[in-house]
């Protein structure tokens, strides 16, 4: 007879799962632990992870309502890809970051971009100056196998000297290239003479911090620095120079279409979404290389056709389902990917690893039962709507909510509070997953 033996959530883990999970975000840790459903929808991200690894690129939209499980899926890709050894940053766009903007809004969203740089080794961010070290060691190392000279030969400086400047002449040929080339060196000089003062001044023209050319020119002695329009560039660079610093190429994810959606000036909204062609036709025509990119965002902000992703013409006609795709047969290599809802049996899934999850962190016996769980599921599920509308975020919600509360009263008749009326869910008031008509535009 075999033992069916679950694995243990440590409690660390398991705790940080919990908490977020019903403060209605998504944990950074643990995800493989609760990850149930979007087989296709990951497969069809792996799939695009090979050719982005293969010197390709990819552009995708994930689509789905509030809480239906877009940040979930995003995070657990990203912990996928930096296990294969990819560098990811990752974003939410704001009313102050957004692609473009008059105020310097593009480039915050560089520098959240690079504030969350990632790598296996440092999954939390700020990872750059980390690599930049590595690549460097890395370099020496192979200089000292391939050559058996000892550090303080002058010929092993010469060696190291020709390899490290073989990497920054390639990048000197792509648009930018020569000034990151011209750091990359500065950096390497800096690296080498124990000069910490100019590694923190590169690091920082990297980030995109320097205000503007006067002040860069004055510390670094280049006159030109990251900016609102060119950002993008730099990520491209940055792309290609990871790809020859030994890892597998760069992933970008940007979360909250929504706040482009919002923006209340056309215009405005037209320029961001122009941003999003440029790197859209990037990736699918071959100008970028080692390079992914994955939005989100709500179904509103991305195919409403007055304000949303769809509005700009050029990108709706690329994106705009074809004829055969529907809910539940939908093709996943398709630049969109929408999210259905999760099912029932998936969610009693998800559901049962949450309960035993809860007691072994609490330290207590799990009381309930199989014919519990399911009585639950099917209850959220019979809301009017249910099928269509609800979402995982409620479901989870509300479950951990009666785990909490069967934990703290053990005389609590759990049938008797699943037949109450307290636990009917709480409705997404979203914005974005609301159409109205008070408002219009229109032009004088």
């Amino acid at each position: 007879m075999a033992i069916n033996k679950k694995r243990k959530v440590p409690k660390r883990i398991a705790q940080t799962i919990l908490n977020s999970l019903k403060g209605g975000v998504v944990p950074r840790i643990g995800l493989p632990y609760i990850t149930v459903g979007r087989k296709a929808e990951i497969e069809a991200l792996l799939h695009d992870v090979e050719l982005i690894e293969n010197g390709g690129a990819s552009f995708r939209f994930i689509v789905g309502r509030y809480g239906s499980g877009k940040s979930f899926l995003l995070q657990t890709i990203r912990n996928y890809v930096m296990d294969k050894n990819f560098v990811v940053v990752d974003g939410d766009l704001s009313p102050e970051r957004r692609l473009q903007g008059g105020k310097g809004q593009g480039l915050a969203t560089y520098r959240e971009l690079i504030q969350n740089l990632s790598t296996k080794t440092r999954p939390e961010g700020g990872a750059l100056t980390l690599i930049l070290d590595r690549w460097i060691n890395s370099v020496q190392m192979q200089v000292a196998t391939d050559t058996n000279l000892n550090a303080d030969d002058p010929a092993f400086e010469e060696a190291v000297n020709k390899k490290i400047y073989a990497v920054i002449s390639s990048l000197s040929e792509l648009v930018h290239g020569f000034d990151f080339a011209k750091l990359l060196k500065m950096y390497y000089q800096a690296y080498i003479n124990n000069d910490e003062e100019t590694k923190a001044k590169v690091i920082k023209w990297f980030r995109g911090e320097y205000e503007n050319k006067t002040q860069a020119k004055k510390e670094l002695g280049v006159d030109i620095v990251i900016s609102d329009d060119d950002w993008y560039e730099y990520l491209k660079l940055f792309a290609s120079f990871f790809r020859q610093a030994g890892y597998a190429g760069l992933m970008i994810m940007i979360d909250e279409l929504v706040n482009i959606y919002k923006i209340p000036n056309s215009i405005s909204r037209q320029y961001n979404y122009e941003k999003i062609l440029t790197m859209y036709n990037d990736a699918l025509q071959g100008k970028s290389k080692y390079l992914g990119i994955i939005m989100c965002g709500t179904p509103q902000a991305v195919e409403d056709k007055r304000r949303g992703v769809y509005s700009y013409e050029a990108l709706r006609s690329r994106l705009a389902s074809g004829k055969f795709s529907e809910a539940g047969n939908r093709d996943m290599y398709a630049p969109v990917i929408k999210l259905d809802p999760l099912t029932p049996e998936e969610m009693l899934v998800l559901a049962e690893k949450l309960a035993d999850m809860h007691a072994h962190l609490y330290g207590y016996e799990r009381t309930i039962t199989e014919d519990d769980l399911e009585k639950f599921i099917k209850i959220e599920y019979s809301r009017v709507g249910a099928s269509s509308n609800i979402t995982p975020r409620e479901i989870i919600r509300d479950f951990i909510e009666l785990l909490d509360i069967v934990w703290q009263n053990p005389k609590t008749n759990i049938e008797q509070l699943l037949n109450s009326d307290k636990f009917s869910y709480t409705e997404s008031e979203a914005v974005s997953d609301e159409k109205s008509d008070n408002f219009a535009e229109f032009r004088i």
